[in-house]
């Protein structure tokens, strides 16, 4: 008798010896080739013999199709074999099972084991049901792993460790901590604990973060390893214990044992129970050099060494890691001691947990230092590690070196690093090096996130400098700008969040593009009518902030009103704005009615409350009601800011009223206000134009002392002569230069005084640098205080 193999288009003659065998190999040849209707041909050669065929003479076939996986054919396969009434074995019957499960096709792979178990001779066996519910839980699918269950109940299949190993893997997918809990305990009723069992729910118990429970299991591992009962033997790529699996006994004091390893000079004792139920740690301060010797791990010589140190080291940097989740730095150092006393070398994964669980108390400073420790140890960092130190060094404004790490890393999936580096180019108010981020993001093909389009509308929306006002070429500038990131964030399928929309309308309020504004706010209103939620009171805020500063106040009242009328509560802030809005309009009745609103709304009245208030009434000239609001603020202890005290000096100023200017100085002093250039203008200006040039300077000399002196009087003594020598008293022509740098590096208030005592050293007789020295500071204390 001869076969025929396919190639091409002919059917070449294959020798009579093992016609059946050379036919599944030849079936195979055809599968991988593609050549799948010459696979169908021979199929049916095989079945077309004058000899008997067993489910054996499909194995090959079936065995392949679990593996490419074809699904297809392997049911093709199967549909011949019940056409001939050949009868499936446990082999054959596995292998369609995982060629339908690797397929993809869950729901055809239930359906099958449903049916063979009723109508073939041969019912599924448990490597089956153990596949299948593997599938279930790589594709974390519980309606199919239940189906599973339950069949498996009926037909009283049983359960082994494979089969809660994969019950342990659906249950951590699907967050169900209880279930974990109810695994281990059917676990330890019917097995005896080893490395890897202890492995598995140690990565559980991490992953769900309980990570009390998987403390206490590691400690039961150590105490394995340090009994001298780890001992793994390799087996098909697989750890394996030599211990013998018999069950231990069921009483906690029969097999119970106590090791003790040192732990950053305590020593930890350890007392495990017959089943590693109980598990209990007491540290003591009495440890001794020999029990740190003792602690190393008790385990042979050679590669089984190897191999269960790694297993060890794998369930320590699980629990490292969850550390990590939790943020708790005093138990991963103590792992990370531990592990040094077990002879467990770190790696760089480990280290990728401990940084994460123990930087962010130390900021910055402390990743780098875990970095340089693994430069020496010959480490690489993960670039996962390298972005979580970026990301602390962005939040302490080390820009630079937050931007050096993320250029070391080669692939990241993830934008919080980056957006981190954004935000904080956003607060330095640098959006040009916010560019060489967004460069570098699109480098590593890294997708952003909302976060990204919420910092890119702050970073980008506003075209102008700080306190410089938009004028037409930056209009267009700005709404360009906002609607390509629009634009971008669409075709990234995102839509605007709130953090987002206040971005916009903050920047369009801060170019003065008020019906822009407007039209963006009416835009959101209508989505939010939709999804039947309002914006939120924070939106609201910076519209009626951005009109009122565009001194659109019949605008801000019907918003105001608007936000009312749909729902939005008032906060504090918005009380606070429409407060103001009463002073330009000059409506004190309206402002008090607005407090009255607030104060029933559970929001107590701030300095700003009563800086607006002051407003209106100074607008009328009653200096009188704001002295009488003054001691208000003292009764209900507000701490009334130097902006609150500004106001009051100006309309003083303007009505020539030396004797207010006088007392709201020295109140400032008393409730220890330091005034700030704008303080100095009034009080000295006020002074010239009464015609005291002497008092002037002498008022100037001591305000700017005090705008120096903020808290520490001898530092301000222990500075004098350098001060003098530098900036006030210096000849050289680059002094001023050098006093008006301090404006760029944002140090306003020193740069104004020195300028101010430079100014006091040309035209008075000397410099005061005590204000026990000043007639009109001792003058006004006396008058005032």
């Amino acid at each position: 008798m001869h076969v025929f193999s396919y190639a091409g288009n002919e059917f070449i003659r294959c020798p009579d010896e093992s016609t059946r065998k050379i036919l599944q190999v030849q079936i195979v040849d055809a599968l991988r080739s593609g050549e799948r209707p010459g696979a169908s041909a021979l199929l049916l050669k095989l079945l077309q013999g004058n000899y008997p065929l067993t489910a054996d003479d499909f194995h090959d076939i079936l065995k392949y199709c679990a593996r490419s996986p074809d699904p297809v054919f392997g049911m093709e396969t199967y549909s011949v074999m019940c056409k001939k009434e050949i009868n499936l074995d446990s082999r054959s019957l596995l292998f369609i099972v995982q060629a339908l499960c690797n397929g993809g096709y869950l729901d055809k792979a239930s359906e099958f084991i449903h049916a063979v178990g009723e109508y073939d001779s041969i019912s599924p066996v448990l490597p089956v049901y153990n596949y299948f519910l593997g599938a279930c839980a790589k594709t974390r699918s519980g309606y199919h792993a239940s189906k599973c269950l339950e069949l498996m109940d009926q037909r009283r299949v049983g359960k082994n460790e494979i089969t809660y190993a994969a019950l342990l893997k659906l249950a951590v997918f699907q967050r169900n901590l209880s279930a974990v809990n109810d695994i281990w305990k059917h676990y330890v009723d019917h097995y005896s604990l080893n490395i890897l069992s202890l492995r598995k729910f140690i990565w559980s118990f991490t992953r769900l973060g309980d990570l009390k429970s998987a403390y206490e299991l590691l400690q039961h591992m150590v105490a394995l390893a340090l009994r001298g009962e780890l001992f793994l033997k390799s087996s098909g790529g697989k750890l394996h214990s030599t211990r013998l699996d018999i069950p231990m006994p069921s009483n906690g004091e029969t097999g119970s044992e106590k090791v003790a390893f040192g732990i950053n000079d305590h020593t930890v004792s350890l007392r495990v129970d017959a089943h590693g139920n109980n598990t209990v740690v007491c540290i003591s301060s009495d440890a001794q050099s020999n029990e740190v010797d003792s602690s190393k791990v008790a385990i042979p010589k050679g590669h089984n060494k190897i191999l269960a140190t790694r297993v060890l080291r794998w369930s320590f940097n699980d629990v490292i890691h969850a550390c990590g989740q939790t943020k708790n730095s005093e138990l991963a150092k103590q792992l990370m001691l531990q592990m040094q006393n077990l002879g467990l070398l770190p790696s760089s994964h480990t280290y990728d947990g401990f940084i994460r669980a123990v930087a962010f108390r130390g900021g910055y400073e402390y990743g780098m230092t875990l970095l340089k420790v693994m430069q020496q140890e010959n480490l690489k960092p993960y670039d996962s590690t390298l972005a979580t130190v970026s990301a602390y060094c962005s939040k302490a404004f080390q820009v630079d070196l937050a931007e050096h790490l993320l250029d070391q890393i080669s692939e990241c999936s993830y934008a919080y690093p980056f957006n981190n580096l954004l935000a904080a180019y956003d607060s330095l108010d640098q959006p040009e090096r916010a560019v060489r981020v967004l460069a570098r993001m699109k480098q590593l093909k890294i997708r952003p996130d909302m976060r990204t389009f919420e910092l890119l509308f702050s970073l980008f929306g506003n075209v102008n400098a700080p306190y410089e006002e938009g004028n037409m070429l930056s209009q267009v500038d700005c709404c360009k700008r906002i609607n390509a990131i629009e634009m971008d964030m669409l075709r990234n399928g995102f839509q605007h969040s709130p953090i987002s929309r206040r971005n916009v309308l903050r920047a369009l309020g801060a170019e003065g593009m008020v019906n822009e504004m407007i039209r963006h706010l009416q835009k959101a209103e209508n989505l939010s009518v939709n999804i039947n939620m309002y914006l939120g009171t924070p939106t609201y805020n910076i519209v009626l902030h951005s009109l009122l500063e565009a001194n659109e106040t019949d605008m801000v009242i019907k918003i105001f009103k608007r936000m009312k009328s749909c729902g939005c509560p008032a906060d504090a802030a918005t009380y606070n704005i429409m407060i103001d809005c009463c002073s330009i309009i000059h409506s004190y009745e309206s402002a008090c009615a607005l407090v009255s609103m607030m104060i029933r709304d559970g929001f107590s009245p701030k300095a700003v409350t009563f800086t607006a208030l002051m407003k209106i009434l100074l607008n009328d000239g009653s200096f009188e009601e704001v002295l009488n609001l003054l001691d208000q603020t003292a009764l209900e202890e507000i701490h009334l800011d130097v902006l609150s005290y500004n106001t009051i000096l100006r309309k003083a100023f303007e009505k020539g009223m030396i004797d207010v200017i006088e007392y709201i100085v020295e109140q400032m002093h008393r409730e220890k206000v330091n005034p700030d250039p704008t303080t100095c203008h009034y009080v000295f200006t006020c002074y010239v134009e009464k015609g005291y040039h002497a008092t002037a300077i002498e008022a100037l000399n001591v305000l700017s002392l005090r705008m120096l002196d903020e808290e520490d009087k001898e530092s301000l003594q222990e500075k004098k002569t350098e001060l003098e020598e530098k900036f006030i008293m210096s000849e050289d022509p680059e002094a001023e230069t050098k006093i008006i740098e301090l404006f760029r590096n944002s140090e306003e208030h020193l740069a104004a005084a020195l300028l101010n005592l430079r100014w006091c050293a040309m035209l008075g007789p000397r410099i005061i640098w005590s204000e026990d020295q000043s007639s009109w500071a001792r003058g006004l204390s006396n008058k005032y205080g």
